[in-house]
């Protein structure tokens, strides 16, 4: 198939294009290589995919409504699977414009797009933040209808517009809600990464709350993995993909870095952020039922992996904006 892969120099849209041209598919990736962190690990990842002829990157913004019909009129997509948005729970209530221009607005030119050219397969990155005040483990059917921070707010009304174009126009369309994903080359905005080079340097780890709140970790290569499989003909379906085993403590993680790292962390303990979740926990049952799939990779195995691709790429690594 040829697949557009929107946030192709994002953290999982790196690997699920890699994983997608490993299946001999050809990908069509789009990213707008905006600054919220550091463009150098976007670079690498997108070195990588270009080592496959099999690939080809746009340099351009799903914002961008002319943009993307020039590029619809002039490849023919089997699917498209939309993992561009504007990342970071915080930030978003910093300029929260942003994240329905790119989240909401960015979505609904893709599914018009699709309209015209007669695409009906899209796979929908969405998140977990939408669970927040519910009862764990989070299942599908749960209410979320009250958003805690505008990044939340533009997913929510992506999922939303997507449903629309579902009834009306018959697109077949698989919503993923990601759980805390990580691993190698992964955002440098989130707590693995970071927390990992300042334990190896010495600088204190900036902990907002007592390090009590949970996550469900999940690990990339396993999102990867379920994205693809949710290409599968569903019909209209929000699917959980998320470790599924009891959450992960933050202060474990810190714990799990230390002695992989051989340091000790120094903590900076900060307020608890208003527009955090306290705890994440997925049920998986609907992606292991409808996908046959189910998470590979452990949180230990999957750490250590973390933290031997931070030391093996440490020379330009260390340099980031954190």
């Amino acid at each position: 198939m040829t697949i557009l892969v929107t946030g192709c120099a994002g953290f999982i849209g790196w690997r699920t294009s890699s994983m997608l041209i490993e299946q001999g598919h050809k990908v069509i990736g789009i990213d707008n290589f905006n600054s919220y962190y550091d463009t150098r690990l976007k670079d690498w990842r997108t070195e990588q995919l270009k080592k496959s002829d099999s690939f080809e990157l746009v340099n351009g913004d799903i914002e961008n409504l002319g943009l993307l019909n020039y590029l619809f009129s002039n490849h023919r997509f089997d699917a498209v699977i939309n993992l561009a948005a504007r990342a970071g729970v915080r930030y978003s209530m910093e300029n929260p414009h942003v994240y329905l221009n790119s989240n909401a607005d960015g979505t609904l030119n893709l599914l018009e797009c699709m309209r015209k050219n007669n695409i009906k397969k899209l796979v929908l990155a969405s998140t977990s933040s939408l669970y927040a005040g519910q009862e764990m483990p989070f299942l599908e059917s749960l209410p979320v209808n009250q958003p805690i921070s505008p990044y939340a707010a533009s997913k929510k009304a992506a999922e939303v517009m997507a449903y629309t174009y579902h009834y009306l126009y018959g697109f077949d369309v698989s919503v993923v809600r990601y759980f805390t994903v990580y691993g190698p080359a992964g955002r440098p905005d989130m707590s693995p990464l970071r927390f990992i080079k300042w334990i190896d340097e010495g600088t204190p780890i900036k902990l907002f709350g007592d390090g009590t709140q949970s996550r469900d970790f999940t690990y990339v290569d396993d999102i990867a993995r379920g994205t693809i499989l949710a290409l599968a003909e569903v019909g209209y379906e929000i699917i959980n993909l998320g470790g599924g085993n009891n959450p992960i403590s933050i202060l474990k993680m810190i714990n799990t870095f230390e002695k992989l790292l051989g340091k000790k962390a120094t903590i900076d303990e900060r307020p608890f952020n208003k527009s955090d979740m306290k705890h994440t926990w997925a049920n998986i049952e609907k992606a292991k039922e409808l996908l046959n799939w189910s998470p590979e990779i452990d949180f230990d195995t999957g750490m250590q992996r973390t933290v031997d691709w931070y030391l093996e790429n440490k020379e330009w690594v260390c340099d980031l904006r954190i």
